[in-house]
């Protein structure tokens, strides 16, 4: 396999509560973006006692969705995989309706100090207001009513970036770690590119039969997709060398070639992941530049 099969077939449904596993419904909010897909999803676990994952972001529309599909139902937890507002501030009102514990692996903050005068590109889509009721250790596990999930830490994306696992199904929410519809966004210094691909090695290690993401359709073949996507982030720092080894010293011209087929909205964003390429790529002495990495910083191959 050259790179991961994505699959862009996905009906959000918007306001419906759609069963996509025994005991699991998803709601998707409609907040489509180039980064969001249709929308985030919401998943709702359990029968009369249920947990909520990833309430999504401050939305009418879809509080409004999820309280219908929550009618009749006491509401125990809800699990939030990090802390982008495409994904947390809905549970603040969530809480105050139900009176639900707040569980997440902690509030935001980036993979790595800030650099003296750096900015953080995605500081205003941070929820930085969110802090948990219960702050969920890797490997801790959460019980309900006919249900417990278990808490996969797999930075990268973000450093609190959680997965959730459903004891006994074979089941991962994977929020934006792994999405079936595209790769993930790894934006420094909020991501960590290597961080990100130690989680995949650490997914590799696991046995789940179906992930259920933050965005977009289930994945259901997880161990292939998620060597497929180790390849694609190879492949795609091969090429960072490869322009390197061209003359391109600056991202931005690297960035005009290696996504050259993307949509130019997304091109900010893909600066930032050859950044966080690229400072894995210096982590093992295979880079360098003068001075600390940055979007406008210029660089050579080491030895050169």
């Amino acid at each position: 396999m050259s790179g991961a099969n994505f699959d862009l077939f996905f009906d959000p449904a918007y306001g419906q509560a759609v069963a996509v596993a025994d005991g699991i419904q998803r709601l998707t909010a409609k907040n489509p973006s180039p980064f969001t897909f249709h929308g985030t999803n919401s998943y709702i676990v359990g029968g009369s006692s249920v947990a909520v994952i990833d309430p999504g972001p401050e939305n009418e529309a879809h509080f409004e969705a999820l309280m219908a599909a929550l009618a009749g139902r006491q509401v125990t937890h809800i699990f939030v995989s990090h802390t982008h507002r495409d994904h947390s501030p809905l549970a603040r009102r969530l809480r105050q309706e139900t009176g639900a514990l707040t569980v997440g692996e902690g509030p935001h903050r980036p993979s790595r100090p800030l650099r003296d005068g750096e900015i953080n590109p995605f500081a205003e889509s941070s929820d930085m207001d969110f802090l948990p009721d219960i702050a969920i250790r890797d490997g801790e596990t959460i019980s309900g009513d006919g249900w417990a999930l278990t808490g996969v830490l797999t930075p990268g994306h973000t450093a609190n970036h959680t997965a959730f696992a459903l004891e006994g199904r074979g089941i991962l929410f994977s929020a934006d770690h792994v999405m079936a519809w595209a790769t993930t966004i790894v934006a420094p210094p909020d991501g960590s590119m290597a961080d990100y691909m130690a989680s995949l090695d650490k997914l590799l290690g696991r046995d789940d039969q179906l992930l259920l993401p933050g965005h977009g359709g289930p994945v259901t073949s997880p161990a292939p997709f998620l060597r497929g996507l180790k390849t694609h982030r190879r492949l795609r720092e091969r090429s960072i060398i490869e322009r390197l080894r061209k003359g391109d010293s600056t991202i931005s011209k690297m960035v005009e070639v290696i996504y050259r087929d993307t949509d130019k909205r997304l091109h900010g964003a893909a600066a930032l992941s050859v950044l966080a390429h690229i400072e894995e790529l210096m982590e093992r002495g295979e880079v360098s530049t003068d001075g600390p990495p940055s979007l406008f910083a210029h660089y050579r191959l080491a030895g050169d």
